[in-house]
């Protein structure tokens, strides 16, 4: 009886790892042992990245607010805490889409949040 060889899973385990290395440079795209070690790694870099996007972009997002509201003359957290008593319910990405495309709105929006701070 001739011996078992487990060829074609072998084979597809193999082409499995090769086409995930497909462009990368050299060697990590051709040899087994370093394709594999580069697609885990590969792997777990977008596991964490796509978690460490949503934290990029919120602090982006309060960024552009706070530099808006203080060229109005008011802090980030007290716009914030304004808009809160004021009852407006626009998240962080609305209201950075705001103040960099539209200022006269964002402007009312402040005038809004310093009317319900106390804040002249």
């Amino acid at each position: 009886m001739p011996r078992a060889t487990h060829r074609v899973a072998t084979r597809r385990r193999k082409k499995k790892i090769l086409k995930a290395a497909k462009g990368y440079y050299g060697g990590r795209r051709k040899l087994l042992r370093t394709a594999k070690e580069t697609v885990v790694r590969a792997r777990v870099y977008a596991y964490r990245d796509r978690r460490n996007k949503k934290r990029d972009f919120r602090k982006l997002w309060i960024t552009r607010i706070n530099a808006a509201a203080r060229l109005f003359g008011l802090t980030y957290a007290a716009f914030i805490s304004g808009l809160k008593k004021a009852g407006v319910m626009l998240d962080r990405k609305m209201l950075s889409e705001i103040a960099v495309k539209d200022l006269n709105t964002f402007e009312s929006l402040v005038k809004l949040a310093k009317s319900n701070t106390g804040v002249s």
